[in-house]
């Protein structure tokens, strides 16, 4: 497989199509209509041949936090490959596992947390065998609206008390006698989300539920708008859409403990660990989808690319080196 440039590539598209807000995240699909025959596939000889040998289609859904990795992943590898057709869409980790990877509908799905043992069941069901690369690291981000000058730095218990469902919390003087009485107005990710799943389990913890009073969605600009529309918003999302947004919010420092140092989100404390919030982020496949060519080459594509500027441009953190060779290798151990 021939290597892609290092980054300079994605990036100028991905920041074409993410230069306001509300485009970064868009669920539509991602395809191949680079020509030919006029139904999408790409196809130009009358065969459907590609000139390159490599045709069909590659489906992806899953994580809106995932979406632009596999967006850009998609587009430079179509360039490539004229004939291959690669679909992405924003549907949430669960949603994707739910209703099309566990199903048989779909390839691969991106998931910003681990399968869940449910999921496996589901996909076992069904005769479809997940098999787990881990391809980034994200800063999960806690934002508020830009005026909001009382906030800069929160605990994972003042998170809590914000986003349980026991807390009782309506104002944000009700978290600190300090802050302001105003209604704090919560943006989030629909239950359907991994990102709603890691901040339930890390943040909210298994004594309480995820608060219903707030305004879910699987679009993440649609938090970012809420709170940049909103002097009381808060939200949570992956830090690439803070990194696009970041004249339109204000993204606050966390620190798990009330002695512990407030640390920025930011690519570098992700990385070290430093961040309280920071994250994997995995791409499951079907075993059984990387029997067929364009789905192994695909995702070969995908692992080499993963530890390259591409994703840190967008705003994660690449997978490591050894990260790369290790998934390379279990996929090398599996296609044969």
């Amino acid at each position: 497989m021939t290597d892609s440039p290092s980054g300079g590539f994605s990036r100028r598209r991905f920041l074409t199509s993410s230069g306001a807000i509300g485009t970064l995240a868009l669920a539509g699909c991602t395809q191949n209509t680079s020509s030919g025959n006029g139904d999408g596939s790409g196809n130009n000889s009358s065969d459907g041949s590609s000139s390159d040998g490599l045709s069909g289609q590659v489906i992806i859904k899953g994580s809106s936090t995932v979406f632009p990795i596999s967006d850009a992943m998609a587009e430079e590898f179509m360039e490539e490959h004229e004939n291959v057709n690669v679909t992405v869409d924003s549907t949430g980790s669960g949603g994707g596992f739910e209703n099309w990877f566990c199903p048989g509908d779909s390839d691969i799905n991106g998931a910003s947390r681990p399968i869940s043992d449910a999921e496996i069941e589901q996909c076992s069901g069904n005769d479809v065998e997940p098999v787990e690369f881990e391809i980034a690291g994200d800063a999960l981000t806690v934002a508020v609206n830009n005026d909001a000058d009382w906030v800069d730095c929160i605990t994972f218990d003042e998170l809590r008390q914000i986003w349980s469902d026991e807390a009782g919390v309506t104002n944000w003087s009700d978290v600190r006698d300090e802050w302001p009485d105003m209604e704090i107005e919560r943006y989030g990710p629909a239950s359907t989300s991994g990102t709603f799943d890691y901040f339930n389990e890390n943040v909210v913890g298994e004594d309480t539920e995820h608060t219903t009073e707030y305004q879910p969605t699987e679009e993440d600009e649609t938090i970012v708008q809420g709170i940049r529309d909103n002097e009381g918003g808060i939200g949570y999302f992956g830090f690439a859409y803070y990194n696009s947004n970041s004249e339109a919010v204000k993204a606050v420092e966390v620190r798990a403990e009330e002695g512990d140092e407030c640390t920025p989100p930011s690519l570098a404390n992700a990385k070290d660990g430093s961040y309280p919030l920071a994250r994997p982020l995995f791409l499951y496949v079907a075993e059984s989808a990387l029997q067929t060519e364009e789905v192994s080459e695909f995702v070969e594509f995908y692992l080499e690319q993963a530890e390259t500027d591409v994703v840190q441009e967008i705003g994660y953190v690449p997978s490591s080196a050894e990260q790369r060779d290790e998934n390379l290798e279990k996929l090398d151990e599996i296609v044969g």
